[in-house]
């Protein structure tokens, strides 16, 4: 935009979004008129009816100011008359705001889903007009299985009944808990989670691929061969390992190249490089996510 005077002297499309009293901006528009810039003016642009390209100047004059009270009424139906949230979000408010900031196939993220507002939105939405928005809702509180996965299975299938029955918005959804933790506070492994989770997080580290091999005492410590590589974990719980000249014997499937890890590594560096092997160091060499 270039001003002069106070007056902008060139055409503006503007990237963003902008609000203006609707009555104004209408007669301004038949008039032609330049928007002046002197002031830095607030400019508030109100429309009955949202949709994705025009924000409101205030959401709750759209979606009504008791948000958390009929918030509350609709949760309660959901389960069935019972209050089992304090404070939640009234639906449509996340609807009106996922609406004109998300595109219609967008993934939503919400860390903190508390009652799992968010995903009953996307799902209405999707119903609405036919998107494929997706959700990841995070919750560490005890409640996230029965209250914020719960509702979103109710909203799914319908919920309520006679007048007050609301028809289900169809989709689906994958409900996973977070295991104990992959490293201690001292950064070695927690060997408490088994040897299997740590192998297959090992190669996801390594390859981006998940770990579909079976663990066999044949191949004891070959994770699998991935473009050519060959991914070992010289592992044994409790004790130490050693890849030396007389552990090498642990490699079982040709490859173009091999990485190992092992606790120690006493081959020589000419003779690891010669045979295309390259030693990690276990924990150390272990990537954190």
């Amino acid at each position: 935009m270039i001003v002069t005077n106070g007056v902008n002297a060139n055409e503006v499309e503007f990237e963003n979004k902008f609000i203006w009293l609707q009555e104004k901006l209408e007669n301004e528009l038949a008039q032609n008129t330049i928007i002046n810039c002197s002031n830095r003016l607030v400019l508030s642009y109100k429309k009955q009816k949202y949709d994705p390209e025009v924000p409101p100047n205030l959401i709750d004059s759209e979606v009504g100011v008791n948000t958390t009270e009929e918030a509350g009424k609709v949760l309660s139906a959901i389960f069935d008359g019972r209050s089992v949230f304090d404070y939640p979000k009234d639906v449509s408010l996340i609807e009106y705001i996922i609406n004109f900031l998300c595109n219609p196939d967008d993934i939503i993220l919400d860390s903190f889903a508390g009652s799992g507002t968010t995903a009953h939105a996307v799902l209405n939405l999707n119903k609405k007009d036919g998107g494929n928005r997706k959700f990841i809702l995070v919750e560490m509180e005890d409640y996230a299985e029965d209250i914020t996965a719960e509702r979103v299975r109710r909203v799914m299938r319908g919920y309520g009944e006679g007048k007050n029955a609301v028809a289900g918005t169809g989709g689906a959804f994958d409900y996973y808990e977070l295991g104990e933790p992959m490293f201690n506070d001292d950064k070695n492994l927690n060997e408490n989670i088994g040897e299997d989770k740590i192998r297959e997080y090992i190669y996801y580290t390594e390859t981006k691929q998940h770990l579909e091999r079976e663990h066999t005492e044949t191949a004891k410590y070959l994770l699998d061969t991935y473009n050519a590589t060959g991914y070992y974990f010289y592992y044994e719980r409790d004790c130490l390992t050693t890849l030396s000249i007389d552990t090498l014997n642990i490699i079982t499937e040709q490859a173009e190249q091999y990485v190992i890890y092992a606790d120690i590594c006493t081959v020589p560096q000419q003779v690891l490089a010669a045979r295309n092997i390259m030693f990690k160091k276990i924990p150390c060499d272990i990537k954190r996510f």
